[in-house]
């Protein structure tokens, strides 16, 4: 608590931070937010801000009001939570001290504002509930959106689901029923390592039964969840009510206001709060957290940017594969992270999709009609949260305005049929909104309320009275003026304003003397003296400013009244602009992919049920758009007809394309599971579940995990959980350790991904440099088949041997890595690599045919080591295999000894 002596601000700023401990608090003075103590010293030197004193030694720092924006940002992005208290009362009426109210509070999870959260980035809060005690136990979570409304339930199996549904869902925050320790559970504090996100605790009776299903009834106004398809019992429901708490507490939800009787300073109410939806298992292809990050799917490793990303192809400008609104961004996001695993769902995209690509005229009108949308579903969560600005209520109108000619552009096509029908339906529902706001609003309208303008002339007599008497203002001092010129003769007075001093009569300093009698007998009283003139008001420039004043104030209030109205009307469809938001996402998410399809040649996938895998010149999404033709196209078959096998082992040289090879067959897949069409002249895509991957080197060292133990880790958890339907891509298993140990882990991965004929494996593509490991095509009892990447290779007159990567995949093995070229072309001084090649010719063994002799062929040299070979002839082995071991006396194998060294000796020479 603040001490006594404390002004009585202070004595406000200590409660509210005694109400919000745990948060930074930015404490509305004036024009800036302060930060008193300790919050002042823990974030001044992130910000940039100075570090000052307040009286009695207080450390301060400010924020300017105008800034607050990048400064919340900023804090959000640093981890921590913010407290904002605003001045909730105009300081001119108070008397004392101004009121204030904590009006919001923001974290990680529950971004609203177009200031904080990017129009394409997501970022949702996650209630986390344990039906089980043990760090294995299954979890129910309730997934929201504060942005935009939606509501998700849905369970994980175990922890690695659990990162897995978090990472894919953009989770930013999670909460938690915080231990009695304060500290977050073991289960949890691995979920917050693994996504790097940050975690809430929250009291343990928030994720009771009673006190959530409550909290859900009450935001919904139900007595029974049964409507939402939901058992009053169902343990999403704990989550659930968690999170709508955490929610009503952040966002300063007024429980009066959500009645109808608004509070003193809240008028948010989650209207916007979409009913819990329950997400059941299956339905999708599932990408785990390490295949999104493998695979680059939202951003790249190194730079951690969506350029570069398979998500970058669709944010960038529209008519080339971009979306046109920030709905039709996250949606594609959602498609590529969360891609559907249903054939029909598929399907119906793809038909779309076609539709688009092959008329261009339709999609032209179409992503014309669709680029002035503004984010509806974001505006529609801000209307709820009473954060709305004028630019939002005319961007809805503008907006709603297109919805007729949208549902009248997809009349006639058939894919769009569903769609269409929506559209038409909310355009009936939603047209008076808009037309009242086109007729109300200007075109231009400011930013915020603040300084009225938003209004047009004409709509509304009390304020055009009001707007009348200040637009006159300048007519009627010209007109005053002249009038008291005259009365006085004292043609040198002028009549002004400013801020200041308001409305006054001006003459020079020696005019004021000469007319002094003449002055007071007119009424004139003395205002300001200044150095060479003297001001005065007279009762009838008073009455005029009174006036004047109170129409402006009068005008303002009249436009806050009007925007209320508005802002009422638009609240009363909120449901239906969520509708709206998600049929305009759907039209751009998949113009978007027709575009895209339509700029590079992409082609329809053909799905189908079976565990087949068929591209034909396939090329990587991503480096075919800074590569274009110079990119070398690659297919592959597995599953199918013509090629038995399930599994192909990928050799070749580094550098040569064995990883973009195995990659851009995943991205394929990944693309043509969230509906687009993919890079390849054709492709036919057996349905998967998941998409499994291992590349990279990576290491976890602060949880005492090595490169190779991370590398086994995630191998495991593809060994574990890989099905037939699954798509699995491997690249250098086993080169973390020993060659033994690493190429016998290898070979037995491989042959159990393999699988048998009669129980097939995932659909895999394993690139490695362990050559001995493409002789298991040779076994008809394993499913694999060999690929390569060509080099072309030749040794110039005198020169050492030099190699071009040719990039093509064929079928075939490679016996050769050509580890030492490529270390020349890397720049390896010359010494080094002409030792490494004498090394390497040390340490090649011949490979051949066993006996020798008359008509058999030279052994020939192999430059990597066998693991699996036979044993060259020689008469020493000859001799140990004649030694009866049980019956040589010591004195015998002593004897032998000498024997074995001579012939080896003579087998030397």
């Amino acid at each position: 608590m603040g001490d006594p002596k404390h002004t009585p601000a202070m004595k406000q700023y200590f409660r509210f931070k005694e109400q919000h401990p745990d948060c930074v608090l930015l404490f509305r003075m004036g024009d800036f937010y302060e930060l008193f103590f300790e919050d002042a010293e823990t974030v001044a030197g992130p910000l940039g801000l100075t570090l000052t004193q307040r009286t009695g030694g207080v450390p301060l720092a400010g924020v300017p009001h105008h800034q607050l924006d990048t400064y919340l940002r900023r804090l959000v992005a640093l981890g921590y939570r913010v407290a904002i208290a605003e001045q909730i009362q105009d300081p001119k009426d108070a008397k004392g001290v101004v009121d204030r109210a904590v009006t919001q509070v923001v974290t990680p999870g529950t971004l609203v504002d177009d200031g904080l959260l990017d129009g394409a980035a997501v970022s949702r809060l996650a209630a986390v509930h344990f039906t089980e005690p043990g760090d294995a136990s299954p979890a129910s979570v309730a997934a929201v959106d504060a942005s935009t409304g939606e509501l998700v339930l849905f369970d994980a199996a175990s922890p690695e689901s659990l990162i897995d549904e978090l990472a894919s869902r953009r989770v930013g925050e999670v909460l938690y029923a915080e231990t009695a320790t304060g500290e977050a559970p073991p289960r949890i504090a691995r979920v917050l390592e693994a996504l790097g996100v940050a975690g809430t605790g929250r009291p343990a009776w928030h994720f009771r039964r009673d006190e959530s299903l409550e909290s859900v009834r009450t935001q919904f106004g139900v007595s029974t969840l049964e409507g939402f398809g939901l058992a009053d019992g169902d343990p999403g429901v704990h989550a659930a009510g968690a999170a709508i708490r955490y929610l009503r507490e952040t966002k300063a939800v007024d429980d009066e206001a959500a009645n109808g009787r608004p509070g003193a300073f809240a008028a948010a109410t989650l209207a916007h709060l979409r009913p819990p939806r329950r997400e059941l298992a299956g339905g999708r292809c599932i990408v785990d957290a390490v295949s999104l990050r493998s695979l680059e799917v939202e951003q790249t490793i190194r730079e951690g940017s969506a350029k570069g990303s398979l998500l970058g192809l669709f944010l960038t400008a529209p008519g080339s594969g971009g979306c046109r609104t920030a709905m039709g961004k996250r949606l594609v996001r959602e498609w590529l992270c969360r891609p559907s695993g249903e054939i029909e769902v598929i399907e119906s995209r793809h038909a779309r999709v076609a539709a688009l690509a092959s008329d261009r005229r339709f999609a032209r009108e179409l992503g014309d009609l669709l680029s002035p949308v503004q984010d509806i579903a974001r505006i529609a969560g801000r209307v709820a949260l009473g954060r709305c600005s004028p630019r939002d209520i005319v961007g809805i109108g503008g907006s709603l305005g297109r919805v007729r000619e949208i549902a009248s552009l997809l009349e006639g096509a058939e894919a769009f049929a569903p769609q269409r029908g929506v559209l038409v339906s909310l355009s009936e529902r939603l047209q008076p909104i808009a037309e009242r706001i086109a007729a109300e609003c200007v075109d231009g309208p400011p930013a915020n309320l603040r300084d009225g303008g938003v209004f047009r002339d004409g709509i509304d007599a009390e304020l055009d009275e009001a707007r009348t008497l200040q637009s006159d203002a300048s007519a009627w001092l010209a007109e005053y003026q002249g009038r008291i010129a005259a009365e006085l003769e004292l043609p040198g007075i002028k009549v002004s304003y400013n801020k200041v001093f308001g409305y006054y009569a001006e003459l020079s300093a020696a005019q004021a003397r000469d007319a002094k009698d003449r002055l007071d007998a007119a009424g004139l009283t003395r205002k300001q003296t200044l150095k060479n003139a003297e001001r005065f008001i007279t009762p009838e420039l008073k009455s005029f400013e009174e006036r004047v004043l109170r129409a402006e104030g009068r005008a303002l209030e009249r436009e806050r009244e009007l925007f209320a109205g508005l802002v009422a009307e638009v609240s009363a469809e909120l449901g239906n602009l969520l509708v709206l938001a998600d049929a305009v996402a759907e039209l751009d998410g998949v113009l978007a992919f027709a575009d895209r399809a339509i700029k590079h040649g992409w082609s329809r996938p053909a799905m189908t049920e079976t565990a087949e895998l068929s591209i034909e010149d396939g090329r990587h999404p991503v480096l075919e758009e800074s590569l274009g033709s110079a990119f070398v196209p690659n297919g592959v078959s597995l599953g199918t007809q013509q090629t038995d096998a399930t599994l192909a082992l990928i050799t070749g040289p580094n550098m040569a394309g064995k990883s973009t090879f195995i990659r851009q067959v995943a991205l394929i897949t990944l693309l043509a599971h969230a509906g687009s069409f993919v890079p390849a002249a054709s492709a036919t895509i057996g349905v998967c579940d998941r998409i499994f991957t291992r590349v990279g080197a990576d290491d976890a060292l602060h949880r005492g995990q090595s490169t190779f133990m991370v590398e086994m880790i995630e191998t495991a958890n593809i060994l574990n959980y890989a099905t037939p339907r699954s798509l699995v891509i491997l690249d250098e298993i086993g080169r973390g350790t020993s060659t033994l140990d690493g190429l016998s882990l290898a070979w037995a991965i491989v042959e159990s991904l393999a699988g048998t004929p009669d129980q097939r494996g995932p659909r895999t593509l394993f690139a490695t440099h362990y050559h001995e490991l493409t002789d298991l095509e040779e076994q008809q009892a394993i499913p694999v088949a060999n690929l390569h990447v060509a080099v072309r290779e030749w040794t110039p007159a005198g020169g050492e041997t030099e190699i071009v990567f040719l990039h093509t995949v064929k079928p075939g093995r490679s016996d050769q890595s050509y580890g030492v070229q490529v270390a020349r072309l890397a720049g390896v001084p010359g010494r080094v690599t002409q030792r490494a090649k004498e090394v390497l010719d040390s340490l090649a063994v011949h490979r051949g045919p066993i006996g020798g002799g008359k008509g058999t062929s030279p052994a020939q040299p192999v430059s990597q080591l066998p693991l699996f070979t036979e044993m060259l002839p020689h008469p020493a082995v000859d001799r140990i295999r004649e030694v009866d071991i049980d019956a040589c006396s010591p004195l015998a194998a002593f004897e032998l000894l000498l024997e074995l060294r001579e012939l080896i000796d003579a087998g030397d020479q």
